[in-house]
């Protein structure tokens, strides 16, 4: 019987969740109707169809490089993805799978649907665009907001006349406008933006969106018009069209590109003014005389943005114990949580050498993670976990081959009563059923038997010896960045905590990565395990040197 897996979406903008039921409902009746049975259902909700860097579309291709069903069924081909080269890349994996691609609209999919489909749906997305930011222009130009709103206004929400919501309109939130101005004047008293954000923290005062205050959110970029010390909607201009962003392929992630000035709509709402010129032309001032700085231009010169940053060993995996907040560089060598650096929302201000809390995390790989007695335990318990799930399929198919000859005995003498000229109204009828039944039967047996789990019983020395290697070849800048993604794969979170009697380390390893490096083969059963070790005070203090 065919094996269908249905995959279902809507995006926010158009549809709700009531759409993915009924998706599902149309496609499971189609399956009923071809005789398919329906093993998998994957589903994405108020995602964008632009990008593949979804969840449900994930799962789908890596359940399908697994050969766990034959067919996916979709209401149309724009459910699974509007982007043409998406299309393209998608159809040629599954086929590579041996996965057909069915919609209600289409039918099965060839390479013809992907080339003419895939420009049809690629043309509605830029289409869409065009008109979306059409409507936003005619409601920039007549002074409405073009999308979002800016710290310091509330949106206003009313009905028209036709009884239709009125869209763009704000009104200036008084207490916020108060805090603006409080900020333009102390950055123009020569205050940073960094002890501006930390000032406010320290008062409780809630920040954009409810969140505690940040120095870059003060800050911004002024180029881009980002930041609160840049936005000139505080002095009654509304600027509309100084970005445009764009997905990038490899990420998913929007990126926002600076337009050219002629691009600009540029609108006077002197309602909306929040501060006077003289206070905005004290802060240009000031940001004019940083900029001058032979620091800044230095840093400038360097041209850092184009460079890619170099990611070191902990980099992204630090957590703070005090606030959960992660780890931010201070200084060329130190680390420290940022939360209470930048924000002062944090108590944990101590900071650590970055190259003596590698020097921790490897040990705490090599030596303490995967110590022989837990590991003993583990590869015991795994085993044991895995083998018996496997005894279960070995015994299932035990049954099946059983029920094969039981079917084949029975075929056969139904063979040799016909040879000896037995006519019956309803033998036609019992013979194609129990042939149908052995085909069934033949098609479950065809899939591979399941194979024992084996962990090797030395798995912790072999998963030490290649630690070991790997933290030898970090110094060899040809193989370093292959040897560091290795090892940072090992490593779930690290989070550091502050004790009355010193540091302690708590390192989050993943049991399938450890695993899988010691012996790889034995990786794919063991799900998204992890194991939690502990280094503090009376832990090797030697070492830490914290």
């Amino acid at each position: 019987m065919t094996r269908v897996a249905i995959y279902a979406r809507f995006s926010s903008q158009m549809q709700s969740e009531a759409s993915i039921e009924d998706q599902l409902r149309i496609c499971r009746e189609r399956a009923a109707r071809e005789g398919w049975a329906v093993t998998e259902v994957f589903s994405d909700m108020a995602v964008s169809g632009a990008s593949m860097l979804r969840p449900g579309v994930q799962r789908l291709m890596d359940e399908a490089s697994r050969g766990n069903f034959d067919v996916i069924l979709a209401e149309a081909l724009d459910r699974l993805s509007r982007d043409q080269a998406d299309v393209a890349t998608l159809f040629k994996r599954l086929s590579f799978h041996g996965v057909k691609i069915v919609t209600l609209s289409e039918g099965e999919i060839s390479e013809l649907h992907v080339g003419l489909k895939g420009t049809m749906n690629q043309l509605f997305l830029k289409d869409l665009a065009a008109k979306t930011r059409r409507g936003l222009r005619g409601r920039v130009e007549v002074g409405l907001s073009g999308g979002g709103n800016s710290y310091g206004y509330d949106v206003v929400r009313r009905l028209g006349a036709d009884g239709m919501p009125v869209t763009g309109e704000r009104t200036i939130n008084d207490t916020e406008a108060a805090l603006i101005r409080r900020i333009f004047a102390e950055f123009s008293d020569a205050l940073s933006p960094k002890s501006i954000a930390k000032r406010l923290n320290g008062e409780h005062i809630p920040g954009p969106r409810g969140k505690a205050w940040r120095d870059t959110a003060i800050r911004g970029h002024r180029i881009r018009g980002t930041g609160l010390l840049n936005n000139e909607l505080y002095i009654g201009r509304l600027i509309w069209n100084r970005l445009r962003y764009i997905k990038d392929p490899e990420t998913g992630r929007r990126v926002s590109r600076l337009n050219p000035r002629e691009e600009w709509i540029i609108t006077d709402v002197p309602e909306m003014r929040i501060v006077d010129d003289t206070l905005w032309a004290s802060v240009k001032q000031r940001q004019g005389e940083i900029d001058a700085t032979p620091r800044v231009q230095a840093i400038r010169e360097t041209r850092f943005w184009e460079k890619k940053r170099k990611v070191h060993l902990l980099t992204g995996l630090l957590r703070c114990g005090g606030c959960g907040g992660g780890f931010a560089a201070v200084g060329k060598d130190y680390l420290a949580c940022s939360a209470a650096r930048k924000q002062a929302t944090c108590t944990q201000k101590r900071s650590f050498k970055r190259k003596e809390l590698e020097s921790v995390v490897l040990n705490l790989l090599r030596d303490r993670l995967m110590r022989p007695e837990a590991v003993a335990a583990f590869v015991a318990s795994v085993s044991r976990e895995m083998n018996a799930g496997r005894a279960e399929e070995t015994a299932a198919r035990a049954r099946l081959t059983s029920e094969r000859n039981q079917i084949t005995r029975r075929l056969d003498g139904l063979y040799d009563a016909i040879a000896d000229g037995l006519r019956t109204a309803g033998l036609k009828t019992k013979l194609e059923d129990m042939e149908a039944q052995l085909a069934e039967v033949d098609a479950k047996l065809a899939a591979p038997p399941p194979s024992p789990v084996r962990l090797h019983p030395h798995l912790s020395e072999i998963y030490r010896r290649k630690v070991e290697e790997l933290s030898e070849t970090l110094a060899d800048p040809e193989i370093r960045p292959v040897a560091l993604d290795t090892i940072r794969g090992l490593i779930q979170s690290v989070t550091i905590y502050e004790t009355e009697g010193g540091v302690q380390i708590d390192l989050q390893g993943a049991i399938t990565a450890l695993v899988g490096l010691a012996q790889p083969d034995a990786e794919a059963f063991l799900g998204g395990r992890s194991v939690k070790v502990v280094a503090g005070v009376g832990f090797e203090p030697t070492t830490f040197r914290l």
